[in-house]
């Protein structure tokens, strides 16, 4: 992945005047920048400022220039952003969905110290570090905080993995301890991991690795133990300082961190299992850099600097044109945001298993997409967002697809039917054939279709007045037993008494 510079979002000032926070909501729509001066600036996806708040003090008694904003994140439904500050409060404010709706504080979470960085991954949850050393959990639909677990060391960095279910906390002292959510069946360890040389004010949880870099400029990236895997040492090179902030990117395989004048950019590499430096970023007089905040699509990153500076970048591995009408910028290895050129409206496209994403089409009356990775096959529906990613086993590429259905796609390849469901990751069901024909399978959740296999036609269709949720053939397959959502159970052995091939029955059950 390469970085390219777009434009200046904010410009900076002749001295320093510093970007504490930034962050992009989960639906790419809104950006915020929180300055010095403890206002929020509102950005669109496309870089204009649309509006801005003030924040306030846990005590006006104090004044408004008593504390710092230290941490920022969108809720997960991109209404709500909460703000951590160093004047031991966390407040919630709910922005509205649409630009100068009344930004209202719905919740707040007063704390025994400094809050120190802030992660929001999971509806209601927000998680923070604190001075004193804790790492602790705010819920906001029950209006309380508790300790999730705590150290004697102030939290100087607090970041999560790309499902949102695990966080990574940086400790003064270099530990790094990790707590899991839900560990989705790795089998990872839990609690302190790994003892870095300094502060790990940059760490990043990436798709293969943890990566923490700091003051001593060396770059390190630990593997699921805590193990070293890869050091990157800059200690002895006179132009490189500190590094002083990191981001993954959504897929996981791209880690950009900012030090002085620079962004130095990790990708990792599927085929060679290490990561690889790319060209850094250098931009004279950007100086230090104090915030990273990469868009959820992964298409953006943003880096705000010492002197209130932000620097919006375009991220790309590569980009092109699909037939005039789409483009396809590939972002990572395993991910692709398909473009409608006409209409503007984009689709991402990921592997969420990290597989590498070969060449995407578009079929189906340009309507579909259909990717291979080396052990998935990904689909999608242009028009509803649905996507799918199914384990697939490579074929050369032979497969024949049948799009005559919205909402289901046949999937005809070495003489197996395969039905896969839009915005489904597992399939719908498969049988051996070697006939195929769309027009005799019935993907209707009122509709049973029965095809002979061997001669390759349709021997009858039964119409129901409510959803098919179970059916069964007999052994000899002259007698077919099916229930609906009613739990009706209705047989049928007139119309199969003289079926002596063999036949199969196709029912695709939705929303049962």
């Amino acid at each position: 992945m390469q970085l390219k510079h777009l434009r200046t979002l904010l410009s900076p000032q002749d001295g320093a005047a510093k970007v504490t926070c930034m962050a992009w909501s989960q639906n790419n729509a809104k950006f915020a920048v929180c300055t010095v001066d403890r206002v929020v600036l509102l950005y669109d996806e496309h870089g204009e400022r649309r509006d801005k708040f003030s924040t306030k003090p846990a005590d006006m008694k104090y004044g408004r220039k008593s504390y710092m904003v230290k941490g920022m994140a969108f809720s997960p439904d991109s209404t709500k952003i909460a703000i951590g500050q160093t004047d031991n409060i966390i407040y919630v404010y709910k922005i509205g969905e649409d630009w100068g709706d009344k930004k209202v504080i719905c919740n707040k979470f007063i704390q025994t110290s400094a809050v120190t960085c802030l992660q929001w991954p999971a509806e209601f949850i927000i998680v923070f570090g604190l001075a004193e050393g804790k790492v602790r959990l705010a819920n906001t639909k029950t209006n309380k905080s508790s300790t999730i677990y705590g150290t004697d060391s102030y939290v100087v960095s607090l970041t999560t993995n790309c499902s949102g279910k695990g966080i990574l906390s940086g400790h003064a002292d270099g530990t790094i301890v990790r707590y899991f959510f839900d560990d989705e069946g790795s089998g990872e360890s839990q609690g302190k991991l790994v003892n870095h040389p300094c502060p790990p004010y940059a760490l990043a949880w990436a798709t293969n690795s943890i990566v923490a870099a700091g003051c001593d400029r060396r770059i390190v990236a630990y593997g699921k133990e805590g193990h070293v895997l890869q050091t990157f040492d800059y200690s002895r090179d006179p132009q490189e300082r500190e590094f002083t902030t990191a981001a993954a990117s959504p897929g996981g395989q791209s880690v950009v961190l900012g030090s002085y004048d620079r962004l130095r950019v990790l990708n990792w590499s599927p085929r060679r299992s290490i990561w690889e430096e790319a060209k850094p970023k250098e931009i004279a007089n950007l100086y230090t850099v104090t915030a990273l905040a990469w868009k959820r699509d992964g298409s953006r990153l943003c880096a705000g600097t010492l002197c209130g500076g932000v620097e919006q970048f375009d991220c790309c591995l590569r980009r092109s044109i699909y037939k005039n009408k789409f483009e396809l910028t590939y972002v990572g290895p395993s991910q692709v945001i398909v473009k409608n050129l006409s209409s503007g409206t984009r689709v991402v496209l990921k592997s969420h298993y990290g597989y590498e994403v070969e060449e995407v089409k578009i079929l189906g009356k340009e309507r579909y997409l259909v990717a291979h990775t080396s052990d998935t096959l990904l689909l999608g529906d242009l028009a509803t967002n649905h996507l799918s990613e199914v384990a697939w086993q490579g074929s050369g590429g032979n497969e024949k697809y049948f799009f005559e259905n919205e909402n289901v796609c046949m999937i005809f390849n070495a003489g197996e039917l395969t039905l896969v469901e839009y915005g489904s990751n597992d399939t719908l069901g498969s049988v051996r054939t070697e006939f195929m024909n769309p027009h005799l399978i019935s993907v209707d959740i009122k509709t049973i279709a029965i095809v002979d296999l061997i001669g390759g036609y349709n021997i009858g269709t039964i119409s129901h007045d409510s959803r098919v949720d179970w059916l069964e053939l007999n052994e000899t397959g002259h007698k077919l037993l099916f229930r609906d959502r009613k739990l009706r159970v209705r047989r049928v052995t007139k119309a199969l008494a003289d079926w002596s091939t063999k036949v199969v029955v196709l029912a695709a059950i939705r929303n049962c």
